[in-house]
């Protein structure tokens, strides 16, 4: 049974073979971290533990484990090494202190990049990934704001959330926790933001080498993630999310829970609002973070001027309203383009829908979050806005109907 009591920091393996012996412990199956932590409590060392395994399964009466063999260790040190990564092993050189105490402190971790962010203190920032624009553009603030103060932004590499605020700290030094293998970047489109990370931030990962995410590994990167953190701050959720998971280890592991509150109509805000309601901490800003963090705030680092968003310049909206021909109309009209066009459409009409909640949002942020030029996107506006999905508010806003 998972022992889940604090765990003494445990002096790191000095030698290779003993190296070999503490990743086969950990890999062996039906020993996780918590269980680790107690065999080497109740043993001394991994070696010692390896050898009680089938006395002690026997007398569980546990007939499904397996000890890991030496040589699938030997190869996986092998394969992480010669990709560049470096095993950090708990109480040894590099490994995160803020993990240190936890029942379930991962053993082994697998680093890539630049390890000493490790000592940095951290802010972790997760949320939705169909974030929103209004979202994405929040992440990317908080991000900025507080890898300007000298904190690392620590966040899950997935989409929306996590990869805008990864994307805005990148330059001062962002931690990815991965849930898969070090090598194994996840989702694939953020393939190329996983390789810049381990140039100028940090990517960790406690499983094996090559091994492709699962739904159960997930909930293990999100309590790293928030044992990483001084503070978890939730920008965008749903009342399901996984983000709730990390806020929930967040206030086991004795963390600080923020959250982000949103628009009472948007589903992506109903998570953060019901934090708020339970006692997390309302944030509008990384200002309001680091105002909580006062105590533990970080020097700013040489060079890390705060960055300023200039003001941006809005689209002159003509008053004069788009002809009242139905959507459908538009799309039966001779001459209609290819069914290839109609998928993009199609896609392009989740994109936008995706980034608009009930709050107005304006049509030139919307247009730049997207990525495409503004020729492409507005005919799509219209479309939308005939069909009743979207209104248009004065000043070039838009917003979705709920």
């Amino acid at each position: 049974m998972e022992n889940m009591s604090s765990c003494p920091p445990l002096a790191p393996p000095p030698r290779e073979d003993a190296l070999v012996s503490w990743l086969r412990l950990i890999r062996s199956r039906r020993v996780g971290p918590a269980t680790f932590h107690r065999l080497m409590g109740d043993h001394g060392s991994a070696e010692a533990a390896l050898e009680a395994l089938p006395r002690l399964a026997r007398d569980a009466g546990v007939s499904d484990y397996m000890a890991c063999s030496a040589d699938l260790a030997h190869r996986e040190l092998e394969c992480g090494r010669r990709l560049g990564a470096v095993p950090l092993i708990h109480g040894g050189p590099g490994y995160p202190g803020a993990l240190m105490d936890l029942p379930d402190a991962p053993p082994f971790l697998w680093a890539l990049g630049r390890v000493g962010l490790t000592g940095r203190p951290m802010v972790a920032l997760v949320g939705a990934r169909n974030a929103s624009s209004l979202g994405t553009r929040m992440a990317r603030r908080m991000a900025e704001g507080l890898s300007a103060a000298g904190f690392s932004v620590v966040s899950g590499l997935a989409r929306g959330i996590d990869r805008a605020a990864h994307m805005a700290a990148l330059e001062r030094g962002t931690v990815a926790v991965q849930a898969g293998g070090i090598d194994v970047p996840y989702p694939a489109e953020n393939t190329q933001l996983c390789h810049e990370i381990g140039e100028k931030g940090l990517r960790l990962s406690e499983n094996p080498v090559g091994l492709q995410p699962q739904a159960r590994h997930f909930p293990q990167r999100n309590r790293i993630i928030s044992g990483l953190a001084l503070a978890v701050v939730v920008v965008e959720a749903a009342a399901r999310s996984g983000s709730l998971i990390t806020a929930k280890n967040a206030l086991d592991q004795g963390r600080e829970v923020l959250a982000v509150p949103g628009h009472p109509l948007d589903a992506r805000a109903a998570g953060c609002n019901m934090l708020i309601r339970d006692g997390a901490v309302l944030v509008r800003g990384p200002d309001d973070v680091l105002e909580i963090l006062s105590g533990t705030a970080a020097p700013a680092l040489p060079g890390m001027a705060e960055v300023v968003t200039p003001p941006v310049s809005r689209p002159h909206v003509p008053d004069t309203p788009a002809p009242r021909l139905r959507a459908t109309e538009i799309r039966r009209m001779p001459g209609s383009a290819s069914p290839d066009a109609h998928s993009k459409t199609a896609s392009l009409h989740r994109q936008i829908l995706d980034r608009l909640g009930p709050s107005p949002l304006a049509e030139d942020q919307l247009i730049r979050d997207i990525g495409l030029p503004p020729g492409h996107v507005a005919p799509a506006l219209v479309t939308l806005e005939l069909d009743g999905r979207i209104e248009r508010a004065p000043g070039g806003f838009l917003s979705r109907r709920i």
